[in-house]
């Protein structure tokens, strides 16, 4: 994010304002993960395939015995998921989608060619059982949510988050519909969230800050 608090501009462009360290941090951490996971609003804007380059990162994933790229997974309320974006178009790693029976029947008919859809009848994604069941049912341990805001911002309201992974950029961007972490909602979260920083770097002009947050229990 800028150093004024916002992680893109109002018209929500893709993030382009960061070094290359900064993208490679992005890398090594999806790396890390068993699973990655997105918001569609952020997907549809970014239009990203969320994988890992051929080398080094797939290389000692397989080392360690995890398969070459992490699970993708995105997660829609509404389900009106272009199916022609890159995510669709490359077969780096099996796709999940947690939406819900609000996904127009056409677009569930296209994506299922391309996607496995967990559907449910309620209004909303409930995203702590959407963690379950990916542990359950895909043996996912660790996920790296790659935002967006206002995905970040219901897993932190749900206390599902453990460690933030901030990059902190030498950038000032201003203005109130340019979304912060957390959104660009005036409501606050239902109670602060307490951060225990475990690590701090710099390069360049760039700060990379590790925090610790106690999850819930699920």
């Amino acid at each position: 994010m800028t150093a004024d608090g916002k992680i893109t501009t109002r018209e929500y462009s893709p993030v382009d304002f960061t070094s290359r360290e900064d993208k490679m941090h992005l890398l090594r951490q999806r790396a890390l993960m068993d699973a990655v996971l997105i918001g569609h609003s952020t997907l549809k804007h970014d239009n990203v395939r969320l994988g890992l380059p051929k080398g080094e990162l797939r290389e000692e994933r397989i080392a360690r015995g995890q398969t070459a790229s992490p699970l993708r997974v995105i997660v829609s309320n509404e389900g009106r998921i272009d199916p022609a974006l890159k995510i669709f178009q490359s077969e780096i790693a099996p796709i999940l989608i947690f939406s819900t029976t609000r996904m127009p029947r056409t677009v569930q008919k296209i994506l299922r060619e391309k996607a496995t859809l967990i559907l449910s009848d309620a209004r909303a994604v409930d995203l702590a059982w959407m963690l379950q069941q990916l542990r359950r049912e895909h043996k996912v341990r660790s996920v790296a949510c790659e935002g967006g805001a206002a995905l970040f911002h219901s897993m932190l309201e749900l206390g599902l988050v453990d460690q933030l992974n901030l990059t902190i950029a030498p950038f000032l961007f201003g203005g109130r519909e340019a979304p912060t972490l957390t959104g660009v909602s005036k409501q606050f979260l239902p109670a602060s969230v307490r951060c225990t920083l475990r690590d701090m770097r710099t390069v360049g002009d760039e700060c990379f800050l590790t925090y610790r947050i106690r999850p819930r229990k699920l």
